[in-house]
């Protein structure tokens, strides 16, 4: 054999354990994703956005050494947990604490990573925030003092309002736990509360219309992913019996919503980018702990004020994150 041939031979024999092992840490893995959205649903789009950019950061890129599976809808996400599930993914992000429950009931050992979770404690989710001890860990969503401040903001921007309607959701305990929150802040400001539907679209019209009946009225959404699918829904009612309403999302407001305060919906899905990443590389989500949202915005529709008849207090604008116009 010539010197030269030899030399190349040995070469490539020394660069082959590099190409194996590039091949090796460049290895496909899945993840499975969950959201309580339709499709064409914009928050739903804003949260998948951050998630990937978040996980693109840490190296990983859909297509390259990234699998992706996508679920959708508010429908039947029993059996959309139960499919992802079956497609034994590596980790699953979840999104609300409706998708969180449907995925509990259908895995105990896949590892679930959730963002925009109310309450995992009560829920049942995790043992407890600093020690999650089972398969689910990730970032919750809600303080409810938040839900304090949303009667506090109510009676800034109507003074007027001696009444409140609650649209909540009252098969979740988040839901709960803000409506016993804002009946406890009520009292401060002399309001009487009444609970509002939320089981479906038709109970949220009925109620609220009813409601409206009264004078010195005020609106209060809870969050919850029925809630926010129904925002459009519940922006209309606001409008045509013209009461002033509080929501617990910025996409509210820019819907048409008066005044919304409460935390990013997007920043905890890069966050969770980062749970997603170190159960990639070995670490359980027993030993991750849950974290609480830290970035709140208070947005005001002035457009939707002034339908109203209301004049926003200079005190409030000069607190406000984004000012619709």
């Amino acid at each position: 054999m010539r010197r030269r041939e030899f030399i190349t031979l040995v070469g490539a024999g020394a660069l082959w354990p590099l190409a194996l092992h590039a091949q090796q840490s460049e290895q496909m893995r899945r993840i499975g994703v969950l959201m309580p959205f339709a499709k064409d649903n914009p928050d739903g789009q804003a949260r998948i956005t951050g998630f990937l950019q978040g996980l693109q950061k840490l190296g990983w890129t859909e297509g390259r050494n990234l699998q992706i599976e996508y679920r959708w809808g508010s429908g039947d996400l029993q059996k959309a947990a139960a499919e992802l599930v079956a497609l034994s993914p590596d980790v699953i992000f979840a999104s609300s604490t409706a998708a969180v429950a449907a995925l509990q009931q259908a895995t105990r050992s896949v590892p679930i990573v959730f963002a925009n979770v109310g309450d995992p404690v009560s829920g049942g989710f995790v043992a407890s925030l600093a020690k999650p001890g089972g398969n689910i860990t990730g970032f919750t969503v809600y303080d409810y003092t938040m839900a304090a401040k949303w009667v506090e903001l109510l009676k800034e921007i109507a003074p007027y309002v001696t009444h409140v309607g609650v649209i909540r959701d009252p098969t979740t305990t988040v839901s709960i736990g803000q409506l016993a929150a804002i009946q406890s802040a009520a009292q401060t400001f002399g309001l009487e509360v009444s609970p509002l539907g939320g089981r479906d679209a038709r109970d949220i019209e009925r109620t609220v219309t009813e409601f409206a009946g009264g004078s010195n009225r005020g609106l209060i959404t809870a969050g919850s992913s029925l809630m926010s699918n129904n925002r459009d829904l519940i922006i209309s009612l606001a409008a045509r019996h013209r009461l002033p309403a509080v929501y617990p999302f910025r996409f509210f407001a820019v819907a048409g919503g008066l005044i919304s305060y409460g935390p990013d919906t997007v920043d905890p899905s890069r966050q969770a980018a980062g749970y997603v990443d170190r159960i990639l590389k070995g670490e359980k989500p027993a030993d991750l702990p849950v974290q609480s949202a830290t970035k709140y915005e208070l947005v005001i529709n002035l457009k939707t004020a002034k339908a109203l008849g209301l004049t926003v207090p200079p005190s409030l604008l000069s607190r406000a994150d984004e000012i619709i116009e």
